[in-house]
C-alpha cells in the first residue's frame, strides 16, 4: 500500500506531500490543475524514464519519493531482497532528476537501475489509463493472470520446478557429451603415447649409461692403444717399470746388510711391484672387455636417439617420460567412465521429462477450461460497466518447438518453459462488428480503464499488486454508467488500495477519502496544491463537480444527496 507521496520541483509542483490510506481515495480538481502531473510522478516511481523537461522552471532538480507499506515476505519485499535491498520497514522509492547529473533511482536509500526499480515496484502499484504503466496490458502477464483466476498457480509452480530441474541436468549432459567428443580424439592420442613409451621401455638412468658407452665406443681405438702401451711400459719388454723396480728392490736388500734403514725402502719397492702387477692385470682385463664392434656404436646411437625424442616430447627427462605414461593410463581409465555417466544422466532426464510432460499437459487442459470461464466472467463485468457490445476473448495457443529445440524441452511438439507449453493473449473488440484485437491495442483510455477495472474486479482476490491507480476511468461515460463504475471501484477497494482520478461526482461519492487538486498563482509562479477534504469541503467540491465553479444551493443539496446514498 502507498502510504506517502512527496513531490518537489516537478512541473508546476514546488513542494507537495500526501498521506494515503487504505480503501478508495478520490482525486478531483479543475482541468489543468495538475492531476496528470501526479500520475506522471507515480509513473516515475514505477520505473518510467525521466526527462529534464519535467524539472520545475528555476530549479536544478526534481525529486519524487514514495513510501510503500510492504513487508519482507510480500512479493515486492522478496523481489527487493533478491536484488539486495532489505524491506523490513517498508520500501522507500526515490527518483531524482537533475539538469546536470541526469536521472537517478533509489530503493531504501541505495542506488538502483530502472530495471531493478521496475521489478521491485511491479507488485507495489499499477496505473490504468491510456498511457498506463499497467501489468495487465503486458502479454507476457496474461497467462499468469489466467492461472491466478483458475487457481492453477500451484500446478504452474510444479511445472516450473520440473523445468528448472531439467535445465542444469541438460547442461551437465551437454558438457559430458562435449568432453566425450573431445576425448575420443584424446583417447587416440593417449593410446598412442602409451604404446610409444611402453614400446621403448626406458630404464631409469639408461640414457646416462648409454652416453658413457657411446663415448667409450667412439674412442675405443685410442683407448686400446694407450692401455696396451701402458701394459708394455709397466710389465713388458726389457727396461719396464716392473723389471726396474725388481732390480732396485734387490740392490736395496743387499745394502740393508750394512744399514737396516734401507730395509723399509726395499719392502716398499716390493709392495709397489705387486701394485704394478695388479694394475697390469686390470689393464689386460680392460683390453679383453673393450668392444671394438662398429655395429654396437650404431645401436647405442639409435637407442639414444629414441630416448632423446621421448624426453623432448614428454618432459625432458626419463622420469618425466615415465610420469607421462602413468598419467596416460589414468586418463584412459577416466575416459572409459564417461559413457556410463552419460547413460545414467540420460536415464534420469527421461524420467524427469516424463513427469514434467504429464504436469504440463494437465496444466494446459485446465487452462483451456478456465479460459472459457474467464471469458464469460469478463464479458459479464464489461456488460455491467455499460460495455455490453464489447467482446472479450482469450487466445490460448501452444508454443511450437523450434527445429533445434532439445526433445527433452518439448512436449508433444510444443516448447516447454517455466510457465508450461501455452501462450495466452487477451483480445477485445470494443465495438460491434470489429474483429478481436490484442488488449494492448485499445486506443481509448476510458475503455481501457473500464476493461482493466473489469479484470481487476474478477481478480480482486488473487491480484498481488497493492495499489491500483485509475486515470481516465470516467472518460466517455456518465450518469448510470458512472454509478456502476464507482460501485466497482468501491468493491475493488475492499481488496486493494485504490486511487481514482475522476471528474464525475457519481464516482467520487464512493470514495473513502477525497483530495482536491488545485493550482494557485502567487508571486508570478503557478503552484499545484492538494488538499484532504473535510465533510463540508467535500460537499462543496462535489457541488462544483456537479455544476461548475458557480456553486448554488441546488448543487449543494444535490451533492449532499449523492454523499448520503
Amino acid at each position: 500500500m502507498l502510504k506517502e507521496l512527496s513531490i518537489r520541483n516537478f512541473a508546476i509542483i514546488d513542494d507537495l506531500q500526501v498521506r494515503f490510506e487504505a480503501g478508495l481515495t478520490v482525486l478531483s480538481g479543475e482541468t489543468g490543475a495538475g492531476k496528470s502531473i501526479i500520475i506522471n510522478a507515480v509513473n516515475l516511481i514505477l520505473g518510467s524514464r525521466a526527462s529534464t523537461d519535467m524539472i520545475r522552471t528555476g530549479a536544478d532538480a526534481a525529486e519524487i519519493e514514495a513510501l510503500f507499506d510492504s513487508g519482507p515476505e510480500s512479493p515486492a519485499g522478496r523481489t527487493a531482497k533478491d536484488a539486495g535491498y532489505e524491506a523490513a520497514d517498508g520500501l522507500l522509492v526515490r527518483r531524482v532528476i537533475s539538469r546536470t547529473e541526469g536521472s537517478r533511482a533509489y530503493v531504501n536509500g541505495r542506488l538502483a537501475t530502472l530495471q531493478i526499480l521496475a521489478s521491485v515496484t511491479e507488485n507495489l502499484a499499477s496505473i490504468s489509463g491510456q498511457h498506463a504503466h499497467q501489468g495487465l496490458l503486458k502479454e507476457d502477464q496474461h497467462l499468469l493472470v489466467l492461472d491466478r483466476f483458475a487457481g492453477l498457480l500451484p500446478l504452474r509452480e510444479e511445472v516450473s520446478a520440473r523445468y528448472h530441474d531439467l535445465l542444469p541436468q541438460l547442461r551437465h549432459l551437454a558438457d559430458l557429451k562435449t568432453r566425450q567428443a573431445r576425448q575420443s580424439e584424446l583417447t587416440e592420442l593417449l593410446q598412442f603415447q602409451q604404446r610409444e613409451i611402453a614400446a621403448a621401455a626406458p630404464r631409469p638412468g639408461e640414457d646416462r649409461e648409454l652416453e658413457e658407452e657411446r663415448l667409450r665406443l667412439k674412442n675405443a681405438g685410442a683407448l686400446y692403444e694407450t692401455v696396451e702401451r701402458g701394459i708394455e711400459a709397466l710389465y713388458g719388454e726389457s727396461g719396464s717399470a716392473a723389471e726396474r723396480l725388481t732390480q732396485v728392490r734387490r740392490d736395496l736388500e743387499k745394502m740393508a746388510r750394512f744399514d737396516a734403514v734401507l730395509r723399509g725402502s726395499s719392502e716398499a719397492c716390493a709392495e709397489i711391484a705387486y701394485r704394478v702387477e695388479d694394475v697390469v692385470a686390470a689393464l689386460r682385463a680392460y683390453l679383453k672387455s673393450l668392444d671394438l664392434d662398429a655395429g654396437r656404436l650404431e645401436a647405442v646411437e639409435e637407442r639414444l636417439d629414441l630416448l632423446n625424442r621421448l624426453k623432448r616430447k614428454y618432459g625432458g627427462s626419463l622420469p618425466a617420460v615415465q610420469a607421462k605414461l602413468d598419467q596416460s593410463t589414468a586418463d584412459l581409465a577416466s575416459i572409459e567412465n564417461i559413457a556410463a555417466e552419460i547413460a545414467a544422466v540420460q536415464a534420469r532426464l527421461v524420467e524427469r521429462h516424463a513427469r514434467m510432460a504429464q504436469q504440463a499437459r494437465a496444466l494446459s487442459r485446465q487452462r483451456r477450461a478456465a479460459a472459457k470461464r474467464f471469458t464469460t466472467q469478463v464479458s459479464q463485468e464489461l456488460s455491467s460497466l455499460k460495455m455490453s457490445g464489447t467482446r472479450f476473448g482469450v487466445e490460448l495457443t501452444l508454443v511450437p518447438a523450434a527445429a533445434d529445440t532439445d526433445p527433452l524441452l518439448s512436449v508433444d511438439g510444443s516448447a516447454v518453459s517455466d510457465s508450461g507449453i501455452d501462450r495466452a493473449v487477451f483480445t477485445i473488440a470494443p465495438n460491434v462488428g470489429e474483429a478481436l484485437k490484442p488488449l494492448a491495442a485499445i486506443a481509448s483510455g476510458g475503455e481501457l480503464s473500464r476493461v482493466v477495472l473489469a479484470l481487476k474486479s474478477i481478480l480482486a482476490d488473487t491480484e498481488s499488486v497493492g495499489t491500483i491507480v485509475f486515470d481516465e476511468v470516467d472518460a466517455g461515460i456518465g450518469g448510470a454508467v458512472a454509478e456502476v463504475v464507482g460501485q466497482k471501484l468501491a468493491d475493488l477497494a475492499r481488496h486493494h488500495q485504490v486511487v481514482c482520478i475522476t471528474h464525475l461526482p457519481q464516482i467520487a461519492k464512493f470514495g473513502d477519502h477525497h483530495f482536491r487538486i488545485s493550482k494557485r498563482v502567487a508571486e508570478g509562479r503557478t503552484r499545484t496544491l492538494i488538499t484532504r477534504l473535510a465533510p463540508e469541503a467535500r460537499t462543496r467540491e462535489m457541488a462544483r463537480m456537479l455544476g461548475g465553479e458557480r456553486i448554488t444551493r441546488v448543487t449543494l443539496e444535490h451533492a449532499k444527496e449523492l454523499l448520503q446514498k
